[in-house]
C-alpha cells in the first residue's frame, strides 16, 4: 500500500512540476532566441548557430527553472489532494501527512543533487561554449551580413552585390571600393564571384571572376599636380584576402569565477582567476552552494501552505506563497550581488536568509503534521484571503457584475 500511496503522490505532482518546469523553459529561451536572431540573423548558418546557443544556456535556465518548478508542483500537487479530501481519507486510514509527503523529501534530495550537478559543473562549461560562439559569431567577417541590393562596410572596404547564394557562398554582379588612405583607392567590379574558406585557419579569400578594376596610387585631388591618373585592368580570374584573420581562438575557459566548476572555485579562494576578486568566488561558491540546499527546503515549505480545510482560501494561499519564494529569490541574488562587491559576508548575505527559510518552512511543517494546535499563519491566510474575497464580492455588487456573471 505504500509503494501505492507513494506513486500516487508523486504523480500528483510530477505532472505540474514537467508542465511548469517545460513552460518556464520555452518562455525563458524564446525571449532570449528572439535577441540572439537579432545578432545572428543574416549570418552563415545563423539558424544552426542559434540553436546552438540556445542549447547552452539551458543549463543556465535549468537552474532557475527546477526549484521554481518543484515548488508550484508541490503546491498544485497537495493542493488538489487536500481540496478534493484525499489527505483527509489517508490519514484516517492511518497514513500521515508527513508519511505523504516522504516522496516528495526524496524528490527534493534528488533535484537538489541534480542541481548542484548542473551549477557546479554543467552551467560553468555551458557558459564558456556559450561565450565561445558568441566570439566566433562576432568575429565573422561582415561579408556574412551582405544582402543583395545594399551597400555594406567591411573595414576600409565597401561593397554591394546583386544576387546572392549564401549555400555555395557565390555571388553575381559584385562592387567593391576600397579606399587606402593616402596610397590611394582601388575600385573593382565582377560578373561573379565566391568566398572561399581556407582550411589552414588564414583569412577567406574573394574569388572574382570577369571583372574590372580601377586604382589610384594616391588620392585624387582636383589641386594635385601632376594630377593623379587612375589605372584601369581587366582580369578573367582574381583572388583577394577579406576581412580579418579567422585563425584567432577563444580564450581557455576560467576567466572569471562564473567559468569555474565546485572544485576549482574552492582551489580558486586563495587564488582567483584573472579577472575575479576573492569576494566574487566566495560569493558565486555560497551562491550556487544556497540555491541547491534550498531545494531540499521547499517540500517543507511548500506543504503547509497547500494543505488545509475545504473552506480555506487555498488561491490566496498559493499566491502568498509564490510571492514569498519570488523574494526570497530576489534577497539571494540582492546578497549575492552585495557579497561580490565585498560590503559583507556571504554567511550573512546568502546564508543566513537560506537558515531562516529553513527555520520557517521547519516551524509550519512541524505544526502541521505533528500537532493539533490550529497553524497561525494558516488562520492569518484564511481571514486575509476571507477578507479579500469579500471586498471582491462588494464591488462586483456594486457596480453589478455579480449579476451578470
Amino acid at each position: 500500500m505504500f509503494a501505492i500511496v507513494d506513486r500516487h503522490v508523486l504523480r500528483q505532482v510530477s505532472l505540474p512540476l514537467a508542465g511548469t518546469l517545460v513552460i518556464g523553459l520555452l518562455m525563458l529561451l524564446a525571449d532570449r532566441m528572439v535577441r540572439l536572431l537579432d545578432t545572428t540573423l543574416g549570418k552563415k548558418n545563423s539558424f544552426t548557430v542559434v540553436f546552438e546557443m540556445l542549447a547552452y544556456l539551458v543549463p543556465h535556465y535549468l537552474g532557475t527553472a527546477l526549484p521554481a518548478a518543484l515548488f508550484l508542483g508541490l503546491l498544485l500537487g497537495f493542493g488538489r489532494m487536500s481540496a478534493n479530501s484525499e489527505t483527509d481519507a489517508f490519514m484516517a486510514s492511518g497514513v500521515s501527512l508527513h508519511r505523504l509527503a516522504r516522496p516528495v523529501i526524496l524528490l527534493g534530495v534528488v533535484m537538489s543533487i541534480l542541481s548542484i550537478a548542473i551549477l557546479g559543473w554543467v552551467q560553468p562549461h555551458a557558459r564558456y561554449a556559450y561565450r565561445s560562439v558568441v566570439f566566433d559569431v562576432s568575429n565573422v567577417d561582415v561579408f556574412y551580413l551582405a544582402e543583395e541590393g545594399v551597400f555594406m562596410q567591411a573595414g576600409n572596404r565597401t561593397f554591394i552585390i546583386d544576387k546572392l547564394d549564401r549555400g555555395k557562398n557565390a555571388f553575381d554582379h559584385a562592387f567593391i571600393f576600397q579606399d587606402k588612405g593616402v596610397e590611394g583607392s582601388e575600385t573593382v567590379t565582377s560578373a561573379r564571384g565566391s568566398l572561399i574558406e581556407n582550411p589552414n585557419g588564414q583569412r577567406p579569400t574573394l574569388h572574382l571572376e570577369e571583372g574590372h578594376r580601377l586604382s589610384f596610387k594616391a588620392r585624387p585631388s582636383p589641386a594635385a599636380s601632376p594630377a593623379v591618373i587612375g589605372e584601369t585592368t581587366e582580369f578573367a580570374l582574381a583572388d583577394t584576402p577579406l576581412g580579418r584573420l579567422s585563425k584567432d581562438i577563444f580564450r581557455p575557459r576560467g576567466e572569471d569565477e562564473r567559468e569555474l566548476t565546485l572544485p576549482e572555485l574552492f582551489s580558486a579562494l586563495d587564488n582567483p582567476p584573472p579577472k575575479a576578486k576573492r569576494t566574487e568566488v566566495a560569493s558565486e561558491l555560497s551562491e550556487r552552494l544556497v540555491n541547491a540546499v534550498s531545494i531540499l527546503i521547499l517540500p517543507f515549505l511548500a506543504i503547509p501552505f497547500a494543505v488545509g480545510s475545504r473552506r480555506s482560501q487555498r488561491g490566496f494561499r498559493t499566491g502568498v506563497a509564490l510571492i514569498l519564494i519570488i523574494l526570497y529569490n530576489e534577497v539571494i541574488q540582492q546578497g549575492a550581488s552585495a557579497a561580490n562587491n565585498g560590503v559583507v559576508s556571504p554567511l550573512v548575505s546568502l546564508w543566513l536568509p537560506c537558515f531562516l527559510l529553513g527555520v520557517f518552512a521547519a516551524w509550519r511543517y512541524i505544526g502541521t503534521c505533528f500537532t493539533l494546535r490550529p497553524d497561525p499563519v494558516s488562520a492569518t491566510l484564511d481571514r486575509g484571503g476571507e477578507l479579500i474575497a469579500g471586498l471582491r464580492h462588494a464591488v462586483m455588487r456594486k457596480f453589478g457584475w455579480e449579476q451578470q456573471a
